[in-house]
């Protein structure tokens, strides 16, 4: 399995997080551009840790709290940053004066480094105090928060689902439910040059939607299939598509977590936040 947050050095290239990043089919990658601003509340963060720069998705979920994935927010230093714009950059020249970067990446994103981006706003990152790095799929817990230092203002937070709410989807009705996943990951096509293999690209860095079919459910985990080639479905979700979350029927049901292989050709691992051991920490925040 592979985390789906996406490295950003340089001119944002793309790489793995680390053990497990979401990968997973061509969908949120290959899905719908939300051009209508349809997903308002879900927005771009940036962070940086010891190894470097990322990017994942987030959901507002209070004026003052982003809802987004552990492995989105462990070990961050500094700030973490975030814009709601829906199309952030197309193009790496577009992502150098668009895309704030910390004067110290030892230190990560200050105050000081937002002050020529209005529009960004900047937060502390919170982990999931039982967060198990992707070694308990009983105890997965990849469930972070990001607290910001000023309220957002002129966006409506999603809806939290209600305890169990997933629940009422069990199989066999599953494999006939659809789930719409929302996020900034990565485009899956094929490069201008070389290898005619589809691949993730890191441009352009927009908001995307697309719906998923269930395909496993387990008291943490929403499995889903991510093949755009599934008539069901428009696909899936991919680097950069981490912590973004999914809607069913107005609420938000999950984060994003894993997916299992490099293109972005398969099944989504989608963090439940309708269980109680996710639902008590985030009432801390909320």
């Amino acid at each position: 399995m592979r985390r789906l947050s996406a490295v950003l050095a340089g001119v944002l290239s793309l790489l793995t997080v680390g053990v497990v990043a979401p990968s997973t089919a061509g969908a949120v990658t290959g899905g719908t551009e939300d051009t209508a601003n349809r997903y308002s509340n879900v927005g771009l963060i940036l962070f940086y840790d010891a190894t470097g720069r990322f990017r994942c998705s987030a959901t507002l979920v209070s004026p003052t709290v982003l809802l987004t994935a552990a492995h989105c927010t462990e070990g961050t230093l500094g700030d973490t940053v975030v814009t709601f714009d829906p199309d952030v950059a197309r193009t790496a020249a577009e992502a150098a004066t668009a895309i704030p970067t910390a004067a110290d990446p030892a230190v990560g994103y200050t105050d000081a480094d937002l002050a020529a981006f209005p529009g960004w706003y900047s937060g502390t990152a919170y982990t999931h105090p039982e967060y198990s790095g992707f070694t308990d799929m009983d105890n997965w817990n990849d469930v972070g928060v990001v607290v910001l230092d000023e309220p957002v203002t002129g966006i409506t937070p999603a809806q939290i689902a209600p305890l169990g709410y997933l629940d009422q989807f069990a199989q066999p009705a599953l494999n006939s439910t659809t789930f719409t996943v929302v996020g900034y990951g990565t485009e899956v096509r094929k490069p201008e040059a070389g290898p005619q293999k589809p691949t993730p690209m890191s441009y352009p860095i927009v908001r995307r939607y697309t719906d998923v079919v269930g395909q496993k459910l387990t008291p943490q985990i929403l499995q889903v299939n991510g093949n755009e080639h599934d008539n069901r479905g428009g696909g899936g979700s991919c680097f950069g598509d981490s912590g973004g979350p999914t809607f069913k029927d107005g609420y938000l049901v999950t984060v994003t977590s894993y997916g299992y292989t490099a293109n972005c050709r398969y099944l989504d691992g989608l963090q439940r936040v309708d269980t109680e051991v996710v639902q008590d920490w985030l009432d801390t925040f909320l």
